[in-house]
């Protein structure tokens, strides 16, 4: 088809040309001379580049595929924080007469560590302790009158609640007393100290951080598009970048309430006791939310994109064969697939996107 059209343009131009009139042999002898040199240079050209219309040849790698086991991760941050982790503030307002710790002291549950000025309570309490052995007396010879059934039941009423208020009064004032201690909740170091000596203390003001770095978790905020796939027990892998560390722990909480402002549920890890590990670490987690044990895995950049679905190629003896397939998860750079390939398919990789059905292709060495 192609050369008919160049003898017609041939024959259009000579026949413009050439205003005088020839021999119709000698005319016909000329063309046929000029169709066989535009013949000859045809041939030349597509020896030298070869024909548009024939079947290209490509060099691709390629990858066979096996059913195994499959695991997807859904990839979040996070941030190391103590499983304790308390601020301990004063109770009342007064001054500070002594400061017990000091920052990365270890302190135990219960220990005071600032003593605020309780001078006027302590002068109340040793008032009304006189008070209550005064009651104590006067209760206990009143009983002893009341056992001879001597005197009245009302006399010995009155000298027992006297009694029992005096007490009364001597435990609310010391209960008022330890208000002016500032005592560590937890067992743990302290991490922080904003408070000095002879500075006013106040309740919500500064306080002192403890901390037991001994026991620590990880906490994020998964999305929740992940609610259904992310449960308490499921395996994660935490990197922890700055302290160039890894590890697997399992999920020991995850919130069952969505949080209306960022669509997400919180969860924490439990850590294992590590010293390269400390609170406010950036941590990076893999939480493993599917697992087959028998998919069919192929490399992510092996599937190519359409308007009609997407689709691999495979190589059956040397020639590319399209076939379109049906994903399921991703991760790590690998798709599940869960039709469209078989185990045994031989999968292009590199080189797909240039292909295109019936290409002949070859695999190169080490593919």
């Amino acid at each position: 088809m192609k050369k008919l059209l160049y003898i017609t343009a041939v024959l259009a131009l000579a026949t413009a040309c050439n205003n005088k009139p020839k021999d119709k042999a000698t005319e016909l002898a000329d063309l046929k001379k000029q169709q066989a040199d535009i013949s000859s240079k045809i041939a030349t050209l597509e020896a030298q580049v070869g024909k548009k219309d024939s079947v290209k040849s490509a060099d691709v790698s390629a990858f066979t595929v096996k059913a195994g086991s499959f695991t997807n991760y859904v990839q979040i941050q996070g941030k190391i924080d103590a499983q304790d982790n308390v601020t301990a503030y004063p109770q009342a307002s007064a001054a500070i007469t002594a400061i017990n710790v000091k920052v990365g002291d270890h302190v135990s549950k219960g220990q005071v560590l600032v003593q605020l000025d309780n001078s006027v309570l302590r002068q109340n309490i040793e008032q009304a302790q006189a008070q209550s052995q005064l009651m104590q007396t006067l209760y206990q010879r009143q009983k002893n009158l009341w056992d001879q059934k001597i005197g009245t039941e009302v006399q010995f009423l009155q000298a027992q609640t006297n009694l029992e208020t005096s007490q009364k009064q001597v435990a609310s004032l010391r209960q008022q007393s330890d208000m002016y201690r500032i005592i560590s909740p937890i067992n743990g170091s302290i991490d922080q100290m904003d408070l000095k000596l002879g500075q006013i203390a106040a309740p919500g003001s500064a306080g002192i951080r403890v901390v037991n770095a001994d026991i620590l978790k990880v906490k994020a905020d998964v999305p929740e598009s992940y609610a259904g796939s992310v449960h308490v027990g499921d395996n994660v892998k935490i990197m922890v970048p700055d302290a160039n560390d890894s590890l697997v722990a399992k999920i020991t909480f995850a919130a069952k309430v969505i949080d209306p402002g960022s669509r997400s549920f919180a969860i924490e890890i439990r850590l294992p006791n590590r010293s390269s590990l400390r609170p406010n670490m950036t941590a990076v987690l893999n939480i493993a939310n599917y697992n087959s044990k028998n998919a069919i895995v192929i490399p992510t950049k092996a599937i190519q994109k359409s308007e009609n679905g997407d689709y691999v190629f495979i190589n059956v003896n040397g020639t590319a064969k399209r076939k379109v397939v049906t994903e399921g998860a991703n991760s790590n750079g690998t798709t599940e697939i869960k039709s469209g390939v078989v185990a045994g398919d031989v999968v292009v990789v590199e080189g797909a996107s240039q292909l295109e059905d019936g290409d002949k292709i070859k695999v190169t060495p080490g593919n």
